[in-house]
């Protein structure tokens, strides 16, 4: 298994950036489409994904880069090369959601109706992403037989992938792609439910995604470290907690223009 898709001259094209690639693209394709049911103006949305993206990518990086910094002081020339991997989700997450709120404040819209319409795809995208970890080969898990891994109905091409280092291996990205690819039908489904309130959608998601991923981190063997303590499951309960509160505020809200299926021409608050 190469992590390399395809070599033109000296140039190379890996599976891990054309999967981002291929998600951030299916997912600006969903965005659209809603966008078009909300009237909203595209050409605002465009330029928030744009932003999202660019600073989500800066984010994530530079996340990943800070909690390896003993290895990348010492390789300051691969700080930049993230087509080989090393792209933090939750840095992404934590510097998509402030783009997004801070270009939303300047512009005066909803910044809860905009979270609520790129949450699912959000999620779907990093279903797709996580397939560039197995090509990679990174984002495993703890040492298992592979009599385990048949008996979990792990597909055998993946099961084939894991056998690392002369061991096989849980396939950790294999078991979050499952799990936000459930979660995004379980907000494609609330989301259409006639109560849900603005940003009811989004808590939803930080709370789907927080719950999975705290539990995947405990068999993750290549986890960001302070200490003996892992990043990412700090990070999930902050964030699983944030999703929890909001969820709760905003069923308080009693006005129509507080539905997330609310069909006010007027999308700006």
């Amino acid at each position: 298994m190469s992590p390399i898709l395809i070599t033109i001259g000296n140039f190379e094209i890996r599976w891990y950036s054309v999967l981002i690639a291929v998600g951030l693209l299916i997912a600006y394709i969903g965005v659209m489409r809603e966008a078009t049911r909300f009237r909203l103006d595209k050409n605002f949305l465009v330029n928030v994904i744009f932003w999202a993206v660019l600073i989500g990518i800066i984010g994530a990086r530079l996340y990943y880069v800070i909690f390896n910094w003993d290895y990348y002081s010492a390789h300051l020339n691969e700080i930049y090369q993230v087509w080989k991997g090393g792209l933090a989700i939750h840095g992404g997450l934590l510097f998509g959601i402030l783009t997004i709120f801070i270009y939303c404040k300047k512009y005066k819209y909803s910044t809860f109706k905009i979270l609520d319409m790129f949450a699912p795809f959000m999620l779907l995208a990093q279903a797709i992403g996580r397939w560039g970890n197995f090509f990679n080969t990174e984002a495993y898990g703890s040492i298992v037989t592979y009599e385990k891994l048949k008996e979990l109905y792990i597909p055998e091409f993946v099961i084939k992938g894991m056998y690392i280092n002369g061991y096989y291996h849980l396939p950790m990205f294999y078991f979050e792609s499952l799990w936000c690819l459930f979660g995004v039908i379980f907000l494609f489904i609330m989301r259409r439910v006639s109560t849900i309130k603005k940003g009811q959608v989004a808590s939803l998601y930080l709370m789907w995604y927080s719950l999975g991923r705290f539990f995947i981190e405990m068999f993750r063997t290549d986890s960001l470290l302070v200490g003996n303590i892992r990043v990412a499951q700090v990070v999930s309960i902050i964030l699983f907690l944030l999703g929890w509160v909001t969820l709760l505020v905003q069923a308080t809200k009693k006005e129509p223009k507080d539905l997330y299926n609310s069909k006010d021409d007027n999308l700006r608050y």
